[in-house]
């Protein structure tokens, strides 16, 4: 038996192993599944909305990273992120009091600038660690009516993606390369990169918060472990639909690509959380994409929503071919050279 990769489980894997799980509680509206980025529980006059994801491929900022990563998934279903709790695993022989201090300061930062309450958690030093882990727990809420639900994507909706890619993946890199990147592209754009999280930002909050609130939003998904590609088939996972998507239409950021070229990474399947990917009924998507302009985000539309029998297809130079997968995020390789 071989074993598995680093990152997200495959997705033939974890699949089999949600199918064999059936939630007893009627109050779960949408439990464990391949592509929705939370759960939903009915709460009476609302739905609370629930997720859980770690910070695990960088050590730096990672508090910043952990309350954002998370509360973007909490906005793709069109609620607002309320509550965060962290559970922090500092490393055995190197955590310190300096280091405690700065990560509760970084964690309190964060859900301030999102108006988010740090509510509770749990910290400890842990064996066998080499680096800070924080895993977290954000809950939000959600009128009835206004839920994105990816199973109301519907067949002819206009697939709009938002800012570029890979916003994450150049960050990391920086940040897990810098010196080695300083003495070849030199230090401000080293800098200049590692501030990717804070602009243009790792966040899709006012993203999703915009689309709902303007145009008839059907579903949101924000690509992050396996990049874009992974998030489209995700998508039309979740959606039961496929997709035609034109890469000349997808936008790179530059400094993404220089960096993801450097070292040799496929840019589509690297970590892209900073982007988000709007299923959208066509007739607003002009809409969509002004209102997005207003606030100064840029958007495109890369594709559009066809039927399941369809499969989901990539066009390039007038090919039209199954979208590649990537089982393992491209940023990993940049760790077999540390």
């Amino acid at each position: 038996m071989s074993l598995l990769s680093p990152g997200k489980l495959p997705m033939k894997l974890l699949d089999r192993l949600l199918s064999s799980y059936e939630v007893k509680d009627k109050r779960v509206i949408l439990g464990p599944k391949i592509g929705e980025d939370a759960a939903v529980i009915d709460m009476g006059d609302k739905y609370l909305v629930a997720k859980t994801d770690p910070i695990t491929f960088t050590a730096e900022n990672i508090a910043w990273y952990v309350v954002n990563i998370n509360a973007n998934d909490i906005a793709t279903m069109g609620a607002i992120p309320r509550w965060f709790l962290a559970t922090v695993l500092l490393p055995e022989k190197k955590a310190n009091t300096k280091m405690a201090e700065k990560l509760f300061k970084e964690l309190v930062s964060a859900c301030e600038a999102l108006n988010i309450s740090l509510c509770g958690g749990h910290t400890e030093i842990t064996c066998g660690l080499d680096r800070p882990i924080i895993i977290g727990n954000m809950l939000g809420e959600v009128e009835k009516d206004k839920l994105v639900d990816v199973g109301n994507i519907e067949v002819g909706d206009s697939i709009v993606l938002t800012k570029g890619i890979a916003i994450e993946a150049a960050s990391i890199i920086a940040r897990e390369k810098g010196k080695e990147l300083a003495n070849i592209f030199g230090r401000k754009f080293v800098n200049r990169i590692k501030k990717f999280i804070y602009a243009p930002g790792i966040s899709v909050v006012k993203d999703a918060m915009i689309a709902s609130s303007v145009a008839n939003v059907h579903a949101m998904h924000d690509p992050t472990e396996g990049g874009l590609y992974t998030g489209l088939l995700e998508l039309s996972k979740a959606g039961n639909v496929g997709l035609v998507i034109y890469k000349d239409r997808i936008s790179l950021i530059s400094e993404s690509k220089i960096l993801c070229e450097h070292y040799n990474l496929d840019i589509m399947g690297a970590i892209a959380s900073g982007a988000l990917l709007i299923a959208v009924d066509k007739r607003d998507t002009e809409k969509l994409i002004a209102a997005l302009q207003k606030d100064n985000i840029s958007s495109a539309v890369i594709g559009k929503v066809m039927k399941k029998s369809e499969g989901v297809k990539i066009k390039e130079e007038r090919c039209l071919k199954n979208l590649p997968e990537f089982h393992v995020d491209e940023i990993t390789k940049i760790y077999r050279r540390l």
